[in-house]
């Protein structure tokens, strides 16, 4: 289950590494919760339709935010607590709320992104290294990761699936985003998925790549 949410204009200028704070807000909304510290079985994008500004950025007509849940009983909970305290960050606070269910719709193809794809992989007791579009690898490295999200959710794997990116598109570049004071590389390209109907909605709510539940790889 998705939620598409509205917000309003910002009062104050929102910092550019404001998705630390929208990992808060959404653990706030849901309260005490046995997701924080699992393998994410969700989503969540950037915040859409801003205007880079002096300090940050500014959302003059408000912006778009998407949070996708695999396990609906989030989703509800999210909602419910969104109609208590609607307030996000910078002033903003939620306008409307759309829910999309999960329909076995959507077709199998180009998806583009919501927040960038996130890739990272062990490689000593310290160190990890990151992978981007420029990584032959980063194809096989999606799709392992989402089928042990299959797994960790007790799906059937798609041996069918196929994850990898749309290297033809013009505007792809690498891109870093801060953490924890963490600087991470990942990838601003749209990613081309197949596989059954009901991995294309799986996928929709999980995202790709790693770091979903930290507003990384979230599609549309």
């Amino acid at each position: 289950m998705r939620l598409h949410l509205k917000l309003s204009q910002n009062t104050k200028i929102v910092p550019f590494e404001y998705q630390q704070k929208l990992i808060g807000v959404i653990h706030n909304w849901l309260g005490d919760n046995d997701i924080h510290n699992g393998i994410s079985l969700y989503s969540f994008s950037w915040l859409h339709d801003g205007t880079m500004v002096k300090g940050g950025f500014d959302f003059k007509y408000g912006a778009r935010w998407m949070i996708g849940f695999y396990e609906a009983q989030y989703s509800k909970k999210l909602v419910a607590a969104i109609l208590r305290n609607p307030a996000v960050i910078s002033g903003m606070y939620v306008e409307d709320v759309v829910i999309e269910e999960p329909s076995c719709n959507r077709e199998e193809g180009i998806f583009m992104l919501g927040s960038p794809v996130f890739i990272k992989r062990k490689v000593t007791e310290d160190k990890y290294r990151f992978y981007t579009f420029e990584d032959q690898e980063s194809a096989e490295l999606m799709k392992e990761t989402l089928l042990h999200k299959m797994d960790v959710a007790g799906i059937e794997r798609d041996e069918t699936l196929s994850i990898q990116f749309d290297l033809s598109y013009s505007k792809k570049k690498i891109k870093t985003a801060t953490i924890h004071g963490i600087r991470n590389k990942c990838s601003m390209c749209p990613v081309i998925i197949k596989g059954k109907p009901e991995t294309i909605d799986f996928v929709l709510c999980v995202g790709v790549g790693n770091g979903t539940g930290s507003g990384f790889g979230s599609i549309y």
